[in-house]
Parts: structure tokens; C-alpha cells; sequence
């Protein structure tokens, strides 16, 4: 399996960061299906203070653009994605259009 990494902040407001927890205490169903049927068989999500990090473990099904395409094509996909990034904000480096960074393995045991 294959470890990818990722770094995105919530917007620095404690109301918001615990409504953002609950949404994902109880992720919708269709969420979680899309995640398992795209080769995710693990994700966690951390948080400290405003920035969140997510580690995905993938299987060899897996792919950045297959995962970008089902999830274009997924009306739920789009309707979770909204609604979360009201509570979500652009690191400062990111490009356009970008959400989460995937981070760079820089020490492994």
C-alpha cells in the first residue's frame, strides 16, 4: 500500500471547527462509499489548533485522477465538498484551485 499526505487549515474559529468536527463525526454514507470504492482502505484526519493533516492509505486501484473524475461525476461528492469548504481556507501557498497539499516524505524510519 501507498501512503499520501496532506495539509489544509479551517478557518481559525472555534464554532466553526467544532461544527466541522461533528460533520465528520458522522460522515454521510455516500461520503465513506466513494472513499472505499476510489482504492482508499484507510484515512485519517487529524487536527491541531486550525490545520488539519490526512494521512490516505491506497491500494494499486488507486489514482489522483480516477479519485478527481468519480468525484466530479458524484452530485453527494459535490454536495459534501461545498458544504465543508465553508468551514475550510487555502494555505497560503497553494495554486488556484487547490484544497489540500499533498506533502513531501522528508524522514522514514
Amino acid at each position: 500500500m501507498k501512503r499520501h499526505c496532506f495539509a489544509l487549515d479551517l478557518i481559525n474559529d472555534h464554532e466553526l471547527i467544532s461544527e466541522y468536527k461533528k460533520y465528520h463525526k458522522q460522515i454521510w454514507p455516500e461520503i465513506t462509499k466513494s472513499i472505499q470504492f476510489s482504492g482508499i482502505e484507510n484515512l485519517e484526519i487529524y487536527l491541531t489548533g486550525n490545520r488539519l493533516f490526512m494521512i490516505m492509505e491506497v491500494n494499486e486501484t488507486f489514482s489522483f485522477e480516477k479519485k478527481t473524475a468519480m468525484d466530479l461525476a458524484n452530485l453527494k461528492v459535490q454536495e459534501w465538498e461545498s458544504l465543508i469548504w465553508k468551514y475550510q481556507q487555502k494555505l497560503p501557498f497553494t495554486k488556484e484551485g487547490e484544497k489540500r497539499i499533498l506533502m513531501d516524505t522528508i524522514y522514514q524510519l
